[in-house]
């Protein structure tokens, strides 16, 4: 008997007749001896029109109020899902965060998991139920609800699982796995069988939607096995665990990612000493607005050069506070650019074969593909390059490292 977590997204349960679907799958594992604990999101597109109806009557609504509204998309599926497992014939019982106890902190909208309470659900399990809990939401210590941020629903299920010591977390979606890149791009992507956290997290912070980023460290973390699979149809998905011995056997490069939402800033003429860096990337931080790819130039005058990477949405605001930093360094310029994007290889087998940037920057320049920035890490080499030579790009290092096959 296996204790298995499944987690359920939007579209998963966007209807009735999806709900009766989803419970039929769980019916099935738990008659073939499973015991099934589920973790839920909101039906597909009421968490927007939760927060539709909140900026009709607030432009800036109140986040504590704002958690007490959205987690209630996650009630109805629990109530909903349970009620159809009951139809089936199957004892179940739903349970909203923090009638779990899944503890927070008190960060409303973005709120961390601080410990679960597993012994009211080891207490059904035992007694042949399945376990039905609302994704996305907790409680602080003050009893106020929470909510984790948009795909909180696969934190919880990982946190549920790592609680709970499950054997897996099936996280069910509407993708059979993880592919070797986006098929809607590159046609002959390949489905991994398997792939290591740490490729994951790689994968999932430059681009790849599948997962939530705070989930696959989480996994990791409690070393969690991961397996990502479809709601809509039967297959064993993409298994994330662990690196082992045969794992460094694979190739080299496992998967291609590419973010379209980046801009990019570029701050010139300001002078080379120490703290400079600090005064340009400490003040956007301090707006909240996450800096990723960072290229630092000095100049033979001993002037410097400094270019980040930004989200798109954030563009606005950072160049605004960098115009303000510019005149207070005296900078000769400050410049712009959202037409760029992102494309990275990942791979753990990386760490072991040279040759691979080179390999990359080949194909590229046989393109006419420029590049503009470039960072690396131990299994990850990320380009910067423009948006009209994304999936041409993608393409074409998809081909050069052998993907398809």
């Amino acid at each position: 008997m296996s204790l298995i977590v499944h987690k359920y997204g939007g579209t998963s349960v966007g209807s009735v007749e999806r709900i009766k679907a989803v419970a039929e799958k769980i019916v099935a594992k738990h008659r073939a001896g499973d015991k099934i604990v589920v973790a839920v999101s909101a039906m597909s597109g009421e968490t927007n029109r939760l927060i539709g109806l909140a900026k009709a009557i607030h432009e800036e609504p109140n986040l504590r109020e704002m958690d007490v509204l959205v987690s209630t998309g996650e009630q109805v599926t629990i109530a909903l899902l349970c009620m159809a497992l009951e139809a089936a014939g199957v004892s179940a019982r739903s349970y909203t965060g923090s009638q779990v106890r899944i503890l927070t902190d008190d960060a409303h909208g973005k709120a961390r998991i601080k410990e679960i309470d597993s012994h009211r659900i080891h207490s059904d399990l035992d007694a042949g139920r399945v376990v039905v809990v609302a994704g996305f939401q907790g409680a602080d210590d003050a009893g106020n609800i929470t909510t984790l941020g948009r795909g909180g629903s696969d934190t919880t299920a990982v946190a549920l699982a790592a609680a709970l010591k499950a054997d897996e977390c099936q996280i069910y979606t509407d993708v059979d796995g993880v592919y070797t890149t986006d098929p809607r791009v590159v046609a002959d992507a390949r489905r991994l069988d398997k792939i290591t956290f740490e490729e994951m997290l790689e994968m999932a912070s430059q681009g790849s939607k599948i997962l939530q980023i705070r989930s696959v460290e989480f996994a990791g973390k409690y070393n969690v096995p991961l397996r990502v699979m479809s709601s809509f149809e039967d297959g064993p998905g993409t298994l994330i665990s662990l690196e082992d011995d045969d794992q460094m056997e694979k190739p080299v490069v496992s998967g291609i990612a590419f973010n379209r939402d980046e801009a990019k800033l570029t701050i010139r003429g300001i002078p080379d000493q120490p703290g400079v860096a600090y005064k340009v990337l400490g003040a956007i931080s301090e707006a909240n607005i996450e800096i990723d790819v960072i290229v630092q130039n000095v100049a033979k005058d001993n002037s410097a050069t400094i270019t980040f990477t930004v989200h798109r949405n954030d563009l606005a605001r950072a160049s605004k506070l960098l115009e303000q930093i510019a005149a207070d360094l005296g900078a000769e310029e400050v410049a712009s650019d959202d037409r760029i994007v992102k494309v990275s290889i990942v791979g753990v087998g990386m760490r072991s074969h040279a040759g691979v940037a080179a390999t990359m920057f080949e194909a590229l320049a046989a393109e006419g593909i420029n590049i503009q920035l470039i960072t690396t890490s131990e299994i990850k080499i990320t380009v910067v390059i423009e948006e009209r030579y994304l999936e041409l790009a993608v393409r074409s290092l998809h081909s050069a490292f052998g993907l398809e096959q």
